[in-house]
C-alpha cells in the first residue's frame, strides 16, 4: 500500500496540559508552540478558549505568532465555545460530540442520539459561519455503539465539518479494532479521518499506528505521551514507528525530538522515565560489556536507529556489566594507557562499586583510573568558601569563592532555593572559562533522619560533552556544591 502523508495534531497544550498538576503560563505554551512549529506539526490544539482566561490568551498570543501549523481549541458543542475560539483568532476548532451511551446520558440528561446528532450539525453550520476550519470527533467512540457513531460522523460531514476523528476517550481499543474501525470509516465517509487514542492499556502508539497504516490521514498525539491518566499516544513514538518501520511519512523534524521533549519536561515537571522509547534518559545508553564492545565495532548492533537521528547522541556508562572495551574507550578519551593487570583491577573496583548498588558516574571512573595507574590529576576548579543566605522572607542569595587555574574569583547570586543560588553563583563565576549547562539533577537521602546522609549525582554538559559526578554530604547544599564541582573538573 502507497501512503500520502499523514497529517500530524499535536495536542500537547491541551490535552497535554490537562495531566494532573501541570498548568503552562501563556508564555510557557507560546515557547512550546513554537518549537512544535518548528518541528513540523501540521495542527497546535492550543488550548480551550472558553475554558479560562490563561487559556484565551495563550490561543489569541499563538495565532498572533503567526505559525505555519494551524492553530487549533477544543470545543464543545456549544456556541460558546466556537466564540471564544473564534475571538481568539485560532484557526480551527476541534469540536467533539458524546458518542457513548455513557456520555450522552451524562452531558444530555434525558436526551437522546438524535438530539446529539441535532446540536452537532446545529454548531458545526454556526462554526462555519464564524469562519473556522472544523475538525469534528465522536467522542469515546470506541465505547459507543459503531453504526450509530458513523451517523454522527456523517451527520458531521454532511455539516461540512473538515475533517472527522475517532476518539479513543478511555484507551480501550485494541489494534485490530483500530484497524476494522477506520477502514470502515474510510468507506462510509469521503472527508478525512483522524484518530485519537489514549494509554490507559498502553496501547495508544499501538492503536495510532494500526489506524494510520489503515487509511486514517491524520492523527492526534502529544510529546512525551503526557495527558489525562496515563496519557495520549506519544507523538515521538509514533512519528517514528511510522517513518521508520512502516515508511510512512510524517514530515517531522526528527532531530528536534529530543530538544522539544527536554523543554516540555522542564515546563510541564513531569519526569521522562528513563526507559521511555526515543526521549528516555536510557534509550541510547549502554552498560554491558558484551553490548559496549560491539557497539564500538558497529553501532548498528545494538541501536535499530542512530541517536543523532533524533537529537540524541550516545552514552557508554560503566558499572557492574561493564567490559573491557568500555574502560579502554575511555581512557583513550583521558588519554591515558594502561597495562593487562592494571586493565583488571581498574575494571574489579568500577564493577565493586556497581555492586554495592551505587550508579557509576564519569567522576568515579576518572578517579579509579587515576587511583591505578597513581597519576595525579591536578583539579582546576577549587571550592574555597560559600556562604549561604535564606529566610521565609528572604530570596535564597549564595556566595561563592572559587579558585580557577590559579584565580581566586568571588560571586554571588540568587535561585529559587540555597542550593539553585549556590550553582547559580559557581556558574557566574566559571563563566569567563567556560559555558557550562546543568543537564540533570538527582538526589537520594542514603540513611534515615534529618541528619541523613545526602547522594546527589548531577549532569553537566559542555559544547557536546556531557558527564555525571556525585556529592555525598549531610548538607544537601555542599553535596550538591561538590559535585558540581566534581563535574566541572571534568569538562573545563
Amino acid at each position: 500500500m502507497s501512503y500520502v502523508k499523514v497529517l500530524v495534531l499535536d495536542t500537547t497544550l491541551r490535552d497535554g496540559e490537562q495531566t494532573p498538576g501541570v498548568s503552562l503560563t501563556v508564555e510557557q505554551k507560546v515557547m512550546i508552540a513554537e518549537a512544535l512549529d518548528s518541528l513540523g506539526v501540521d495542527i497546535i490544539e492550543a488550548g480551550t478558549a472558553v475554558a479560562s482566561e490563561g487559556d484565551f490568551k495563550a490561543i489569541k498570543a499563538i495565532a498572533e505568532k503567526g505559525l505555519k501549523a494551524e492553530i487549533c481549541s477544543f470545543a464543545r458543542i456549544r456556541k460558546e465555545d466556537i466564540d471564544a475560539a473564534a475571538d481568539a483568532n485560532a484557526d480551527s476548532i476541534f469540536m467533539v460530540a458524546p458518542s457513548s451511551d455513557y456520555h450522552i446520558q451524562a452531558k444530555f440528561p434525558g436526551k437522546g442520539k438524535e438530539y446529539v446528532i441535532e446540536k452537532s450539525i446545529e454548531a458545526i453550520e454556526y462554526a462555519k459561519e464564524r469562519g473556522l476550519v472544523v475538525e469534528f470527533g465522536a467522542e469515546d467512540a470506541s465505547r459507543g455503539d459503531l453504526d450509530f457513531v458513523i451517523a454522527l460522523l456523517k451527520a458531521g460531514e454532511s455539516a461540512k465539518a473538515d475533517r472527522l476523528t475517532f476518539a479513543d476517550t478511555v484507551g480501550v481499543l485494541t489494534p485490530e479494532n483500530a484497524s476494522e474501525i477506520i477502514s470502515r470509516l474510510k468507506k462510509e465517509l469521503k472527508a478525512p479521518i483522524a484518530i485519537h487514542c489514549h494509554d490507559d492499556f498502553g496501547l495508544a502508539t499501538a492503536n495510532t499506528v494500526f489506524a494510520v497504516k489503515s487509511g486514517a490521514n491524520e492523527f492526534h498525539a502529544t510529546i512525551n505521551g503526557i495527558g489525562e491518566r496515563a496519557g495520549n499516544a506519544s507523538l515521538e513514538e509514533v512519528c517514528m514507528v511510522l517513518e521508520f518501520l512502516y515508511g510512512i511519512e510524517v514530515g517531522i523534524n526528527k532531530e528536534k525530538l529530543y530538544p522539544i521533549s527536554k523543554l516540555v519536561e522542564k515546563f510541564t515537571r513531569i519526569v521522562v522515565p528513563p526507559n521511555k522509547p526515543i526521549v528516555g534518559e536510557n534509550a541510547f545508553t549502554h552498560e554491558s560489556g558484551i553490548h559496549t564492545s560491539a557497539l564500538l565495532k558497529d553501532a548498528r548492533t545494538y541501536e535499530p536507529i542512530s541517536p543523532e537521528v533524533v537529537g540524541r547522541r550516545r552514552f557508554l556508562v560503566l558499572g557492574k556489566h561493564a567490559g573491557r572495551a568500555s574502560v579502554e574507550a575511555i581512557l583513550k578519551e583521558l588519554g591515558y594507557s594502561a597495562t593487562k593487570e592494571q586493565m583488571d583491577e581498574i575494571l574489579a573496583r568500577i564493577k565493586e562499586l556497581g555492586d554495592l548498588g551505587k550508579r557509576v558516574t564519569d567522576a568515579d571512573v576518572r578517579t579509579i583510573i587515576e587511583t591505578v595507574l597513581q597519576i595525579k590529576s591536578e583539579k582546576k576548579v577549587k571550592l574555597e568558601d560559600l556562604a549561604i543566605l535564606t529566610g521565609k522572607n528572604t530570596t535564597p542569595m549564595a556566595s561563592v569563592k572559587l579558585r580557577i587555574n590559579g584565580e581566586e574569583r568571588i560571586e554571588a547570586a540568587i535561585g529559587v532555593g540555597p542550593v539553585d543560588a549556590a550553582i547559580n553563583a559557581i556558574r557566574k563565576a566559571i563563566k569567563d572559562y567556560a559555558d557550562i549547562k546543568l543537564v540533570s539533577y538527582h538526589v537520594d537521602a542514603i540513611t534515615g533522619g534529618t541528619d541523613a546522609l545526602v547522594d546527589v549525582v548531577v549532569q553537566l554538559k559542555r559544547g557536546n560533552k556531557i558527564v555525571t559526578a556525585r556529592g555525598a554530604r549531610a548538607d544537601i547544599v555542599m553535596a550538591s556544591v561538590e559535585a558540581f564541582v566534581e563535574g566541572l573538573n571534568m569538562l573545563v
